[in-house]
C-alpha cells in the first residue's frame, strides 16, 4: 500500500469516525491551526547529530466526547508542516554517504486519538490533552552539500522500504485554556517514537515539534445565565 492510500485510507475511516460521533448532542465540533518550530533528535549509530530548527505550522479538526466526568474523548486529524537541519560527523544514508549535512522540509497528515481532561467544569477552564499520534509522510524536500565536489544538491525526498518511512509514531501533550463561547488556545509537544529513516544501518531520525494553535468548537452552545427573580 503506498503512503497516498494509507493517507486516504486513514483519512475516510477517521472523518467516518467523527461523523459517527458528532451525532452525540453532546459531542463538539472544532478546527485549530498554529506555527510551531520544529527539529529532530538525530543520531548515526547512536552518536547525536548537531540538529537546528525550522518554522511550519498545523491546521486540523478535533472533536470533543464527554467520557467520564472531566475526561474526554479527543479523537484529532491535522496537517503538520515539519523539518531539521543537521550537520554530520558520520556518513548517513538517507540522505547521501557523500553528504556533510541536511535541511529537510516534510508534510505530514496525522491521526491522534488524544484524551482531554478539563481541570474544572465551568465552561471557562484550563485543560491537558495527551495521547499517540500516525503521522504519514506525505511528501518533502531535501537539500544537502556533497563532502567531495561542496555541490549543492536539492530533491525530493525518497519513500520507500530502504529511504525514509512512509509513517511514524508520536507522542503530544498539549496545554491550554478553553473559554465558555469556544474559542481555544493551547500549546503542544509532540515528540517523535518511531524513526522516519527505514535504512538498514542508517539514522535514527524521531521528530521534535513545539507549537502554539488557536482554536473554535463550531457548535458549542451558547450559555445564558438566568439573572430574573425567582418567587
Amino acid at each position: 500500500m503506498c503512503k497516498t492510500e494509507l493517507m486516504k485510507l486513514l483519512s475516510l475511516a477517521f472523518f467516518t469516525l467523527l461523523l459517527t460521533l458528532g451525532a452525540g448532542a453532546q459531542n463538539q465540533i472544532g478546527i485549530f491551526a498554529g506555527p510551531q518550530a520544529t527539529t529532530a533528535r538525530y543520531t548515526i549509530k547512536e552518536e547525536k547529530q548537531k540538529t537546528s530548527m525550522k518554522y511550519g505550522f498545523q491546521l486540523g479538526g478535533v472533536m470533543k466526547v464527554p467520557f467520564d466526568n472531566q475526561l474526554f474523548f479527543a479523537p484529532t486529524v491535522f496537517y503538520s508542516m515539519k523539518g531539521y537541519k543537521v550537520d554530520f560527523t558520520r556518513f548517513a544514508f538517507p540522505p547521501d554517504v557523500d553528504a556533510k549535512d541536511n535541511d529537510v522540509t516534510v508534510h505530514t497528515f496525522e491521526v491522534a486519538p488524544l484524551l482531554q481532561v478539563d481541570f474544572s467544569k465551568d465552561p471557562s477552564h484550563f485543560f491537558i490533552k495527551f495521547g499517540p499520534s500516525l503521522d504519514v509522510q506525505l511528501f518533502g524536500k531535501e537539500s544537502f552539500h556533497l563532502i567531495s565536489t561542496g555541490a549543492t544538491v536539492n530533491r525530493n525526498m525518497k519513500f520507500s522500504f530502504g529511504d525514509y518511512g512512509y509513517a511514524s509514531m508520536n507522542g503530544i501533550g498539549q496545554f491550554g485554556y478553553e473559554s465558555s463561547n469556544g474559542f481555544s488556545i493551547f500549546a503542544q509537544y509532540s515528540f517523535g517514537i518511531g524513526s522516519i529513516s527505514n535504512a538498514d544501518d542508517g539514522p535514527k531520525i524521531y521528530h521534535r515539534v513545539f507549537g502554539i494553535s488557536v482554536g473554535k468548537y463550531l457548535n458549542r452552545k451558547k450559555i445564558v445565565i438566568d439573572t430574573r427573580n425567582k418567587e
